[in-house]
Parts: structure tokens; sequence; C-alpha cells
């Protein structure tokens, strides 16, 4: 609304003074003027509209950050999928493991529901990551009970596109996934090291994590999306992550997150 705003007023005003100056303006010119208003204020409203996706250039060093509204898996990028500190896979009742979450989706298109592969795959890239702790089958009854440290990534994939499985919130013997500001920028920078070596400086795309089934209530989706941005950017300050990270918002949430907010949050990095 105010580039609107200001191009019209920046186009009346040039109006008023031709008008004052020249008494005997002609209609074709008042017609003139009229359409360049009408100019200015498309230019005006074009530049305040909403964008689908947007981008910024680190300069140094040489990345690329973006944020699309979109789907994660239609991405021609390495893609993050969030996974919990037990890396559960179970989805078949949907109180473990939401098939609507972006790890259910993960699990759908991917691994077309397989688990058994999906849990060979992840008993393999974690093999050699020492256990946290182990849960007892009477406190945990339901669901895997080896517990993973916060930041565990398991990296499934092969070079044409690799999944960043990262741990970054907890399952609760009650099977409700929780997380926490901390734990969730630990995850982030963990993460990033993850992509530094095996991303082969690839595209990553990650979507909007911490929000709904990990119940970081502390935070709404615009401010985990801005975390996410500071994190990868303080990161890359120190060394090359990958050129270009791409946040995909889902479309469910676009009107929930003011993106020339966010646009301008980015410039500022």
């Amino acid at each position: 609304m105010r580039n609107v705003l200001v191009a019209f007023g920046v186009l009346s005003g040039l109006v008023q003074l031709y008008a004052a100056l020249w008494s005997d303006i002609l209609v074709d010119q008042l017609l003139l003027l009229a359409a360049l208003a009408a100019v200015a204020v498309a230019w005006g409203l074009w530049r305040a509209w909403p964008r689908s996706r947007i981008s910024r250039d680190l300069g140094t060093p040489e990345v690329k950050v973006g944020i699309a509204v979109g789907d994660l898996f239609r991405q021609d990028a390495h893609l993050v999928v969030g996974f919990t500190d037990v890396f559960d896979t179970d989805m078949s009742t949907g109180e473990i493991i939401d098939p609507r979450s972006v790890q259910g989706q993960f699990q759908t298109r991917v691994y077309a529901g397989d688990t058994d592969r999906l849990d060979r795959d992840l008993a393999q890239e974690l093999g050699e990551i020492p256990v946290q702790y182990t849960e007892r089958p009477e406190d945990k009854p339901r669901g895997k009970r080896e517990r993973y440290p916060i930041g565990t990534v398991a990296v499934l994939g092969d070079s044409s596109r690799r999944y960043f499985c990262v741990a970054y919130t907890e399952m609760q013997n009650n099977l409700v996934a929780k997380s926490s500001v901390d734990h969730l920028w630990h995850a982030l920078s963990s993460l990033w090291r993850a992509v530094h070596e095996k991303g082969h400086r690839q595209t990553v795309a990650i979507p909007v994590i911490g929000t709904e089934l990990a119940r970081i209530n502390c935070l709404d989706r615009e401010s985990l999306l801005k975390m996410i941005l500071l994190s990868f950017v303080a990161q890359s300050r120190e060394e090359v992550v990958c050129r270009e990270l791409i946040v995909v918002i889902h479309p469910k949430d676009y009107q929930r997150i003011n993106i020339l907010e966010v646009a301008a949050f980015l410039r500022q990095l």
C-alpha cells in the first residue's frame, strides 16, 4: 500500500504543478498524465504485491537464499525432512507419524510406504552414531525406543538427490512430539554441517520445520522461518553450506506469513 500511495502522490503532485504553470493544458496532455499516473499506480501495486518466490544473493560468500510457496517434493534440490529423536516411522494408525506431515509425505512419496526399507536405510546410516538412551518397553510400549541426540542427521538417497533426515524434536513416551527453540537451533547447526559434508554444494530445500506437531508454541511460522534463514546465513558466513537454500512454505501457510516482512528481514541479513 505504501508503494501505491507514494507513486500516486508523486504523480498527483506533478499533475498539479503542470496545471498551475500551464493553465491552458490540453485534453490530450491530461490524458497522457492520467495514463502515466495509472502506470505508476500499477507499478506500486506490483511492488507491494506478495510474491510466491523471493530470493537474495548474499554476495560474500556466493550463496543464494530463497523462499518459495509450493510443494517441497517438487523442488529440484536435495531435501530436508524433520524426524524425532527415535526416528519413528510407523504410520499405520497415524498416532506416531501423521501421513499428512512432511515425514509422512516423504515415506509415501519417496519410499512408497515401505517402512521396512526406510528402517533398514536409517539403521545403516545411524549405525555408527552412539545411542543416547534406550527406553524400557514398559515406559514406551509403542514405537522405537533408541534415542539419538537432537541434531542427529541420517543422510539417505544418492548424489542426485539427498534426503537430510534431521532429528529436531523429541518423541515423548506418550507419543507426543515436542521440541524447543534451543533444540531447533542446535538441530539446524548440525544439519548445515551435514549438508556441507554431503551435499556437494548443490541446492537444498527445507520446509518450515518446527510448526504444529513439533509444539514450539512460543514461535509462529514467520518467526520459525526467520530463524531458519538466520541460522543458515550465520553458518554460511563461516563456510559455504550450499550454493542455494530454498525455504519452502506450504500453500496452506501462505496467509499466515507476511512475505514482504520476511523479504525485508532477508535483505538485512
